[in-house]
Protein backbone atom coordinates (compact mmCIF):
# COMPACT_ATOMS: atom_id res chain seq x y z
CA UNK A 1 0.00 0.00 0.00
CA UNK A 2 1.12 3.53 -0.74
CA UNK A 3 1.32 6.79 1.18
CA UNK A 4 2.16 10.45 0.63
CA UNK A 5 5.91 9.96 1.07
CA UNK A 6 5.89 7.23 -1.57
CA UNK A 7 3.96 9.44 -3.99
CA UNK A 8 6.38 12.32 -3.42
CA UNK A 9 9.43 10.10 -3.99
CA UNK A 10 7.98 8.55 -7.16
CA UNK A 11 6.68 11.83 -8.60
CA UNK A 12 9.98 13.63 -8.12
CA UNK A 13 11.82 10.73 -9.80
CA UNK A 14 10.01 11.46 -13.07
CA UNK A 15 11.93 13.64 -15.54
CA UNK A 16 11.49 17.39 -15.18
CA UNK A 17 9.18 17.28 -12.16
CA UNK A 18 9.14 19.95 -9.49
CA UNK A 19 7.01 20.33 -6.37
CA UNK A 20 5.44 23.52 -5.04
CA UNK A 21 2.68 24.54 -2.63
CA UNK A 22 -0.76 24.71 -4.25
CA UNK A 23 -3.44 26.00 -1.88
CA UNK A 24 -3.55 23.41 0.94
CA UNK A 25 -1.82 20.75 -1.18
CA UNK A 26 1.54 20.01 -2.75
CA UNK A 27 1.50 20.18 -6.55
CA UNK A 28 3.81 18.16 -8.74
CA UNK A 29 4.27 19.53 -12.23
CA UNK A 30 6.09 19.09 -15.47
CA UNK A 31 5.13 22.31 -17.29
CA UNK A 32 1.60 21.70 -15.93
CA UNK A 33 0.34 20.18 -12.69
CA UNK A 34 -0.25 16.45 -13.06
CA UNK A 35 -0.94 15.45 -9.45
CA UNK A 36 -1.60 17.17 -6.15
CA UNK A 37 -1.06 15.60 -2.74
CA UNK A 38 -3.39 16.39 0.16
CA UNK A 39 -1.79 17.95 3.24
CA UNK A 40 -2.54 14.82 5.29
CA UNK A 41 -0.81 12.60 2.69
CA UNK A 42 -3.78 10.26 2.43
CA UNK A 43 -5.17 11.21 -0.98
CA UNK A 44 -4.01 12.71 -4.25
CA UNK A 45 -5.74 14.24 -7.26
CA UNK A 46 -4.42 12.91 -10.58
CA UNK A 47 -4.77 14.62 -13.96
CA UNK A 48 -5.93 11.87 -16.34
CA UNK A 49 -7.62 12.09 -19.70
CA UNK A 50 -11.35 11.34 -19.37
CA UNK A 51 -10.78 7.92 -21.01
CA UNK A 52 -7.96 7.04 -18.62
CA UNK A 53 -10.08 8.24 -15.70
CA UNK A 54 -12.90 5.91 -16.74
CA UNK A 55 -10.48 2.99 -17.02
CA UNK A 56 -8.83 3.63 -13.64
CA UNK A 57 -12.20 4.03 -11.90
CA UNK A 58 -13.46 0.79 -13.46
CA UNK A 59 -10.37 -1.31 -12.73
CA UNK A 60 -9.67 0.06 -9.22
CA UNK A 61 -12.96 1.53 -7.96
CA UNK A 62 -11.85 1.30 -4.32
CA UNK A 63 -8.85 3.51 -5.09
CA UNK A 64 -10.01 5.95 -7.81
CA UNK A 65 -13.08 8.14 -8.28
CA UNK A 66 -13.75 11.25 -10.40
CA UNK A 67 -13.66 14.54 -8.54
CA UNK A 68 -17.31 15.53 -8.02
CA UNK A 69 -17.26 18.77 -10.00
CA UNK A 70 -16.22 20.29 -13.34
CA UNK A 71 -12.61 19.30 -12.62
CA UNK A 72 -13.74 15.68 -12.48
CA UNK A 73 -15.41 16.03 -15.88
CA UNK A 74 -12.02 17.10 -17.26
CA UNK A 75 -10.37 13.91 -15.95
CA UNK A 76 -9.18 14.98 -12.49
CA UNK A 77 -9.42 11.88 -10.32
CA UNK A 78 -9.20 11.31 -6.57
CA UNK A 79 -6.83 8.55 -5.54
CA UNK A 80 -6.90 6.99 -2.06
CA UNK A 81 -3.25 6.16 -1.55
CA UNK A 82 -3.75 3.40 1.02
CA UNK A 83 -5.78 1.49 -1.58
CA UNK A 84 -3.00 1.61 -4.19
CA UNK A 85 -0.15 -0.86 -4.51
CA UNK A 86 3.13 0.84 -5.35
CA UNK A 87 3.03 -0.44 -8.94
CA UNK A 88 -0.50 0.97 -9.39
CA UNK A 89 0.67 4.31 -7.98
CA UNK A 90 3.72 4.36 -10.25
CA UNK A 91 1.50 3.66 -13.25
CA UNK A 92 -1.00 6.37 -12.28
CA UNK A 93 1.79 8.91 -11.83
CA UNK A 94 3.34 8.09 -15.19
CA UNK A 95 -0.01 8.26 -16.99
CA UNK A 96 -0.80 11.64 -15.39
CA UNK A 97 2.76 12.91 -16.07
CA UNK A 98 2.51 11.97 -19.76
CA UNK A 99 -0.98 13.48 -20.05
CA UNK A 100 0.20 16.80 -18.59
CA UNK A 101 2.96 16.97 -21.19
CA UNK A 102 0.54 16.30 -24.04
CA UNK A 103 -1.84 19.00 -22.78
CA UNK A 104 1.07 21.47 -22.56
CA UNK A 105 2.15 20.74 -26.15
CA UNK A 106 -1.41 21.11 -27.47
CA UNK A 107 -1.87 24.45 -25.71
CA UNK A 108 1.48 25.71 -26.99
CA UNK A 109 0.60 24.70 -30.56
CA UNK A 110 -2.65 26.73 -30.42
CA UNK A 111 -0.77 29.93 -29.57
Amino acid sequence: MSDGATLQRMALALAGVSAAPHFDRTAFKVKRIFVTLAADGLTANFRFSPDEQALKCTVLPEAFSPLPNAWGQQGWTLGVLSKLREDDLANALEVAWRHAQVVSRKKAARK
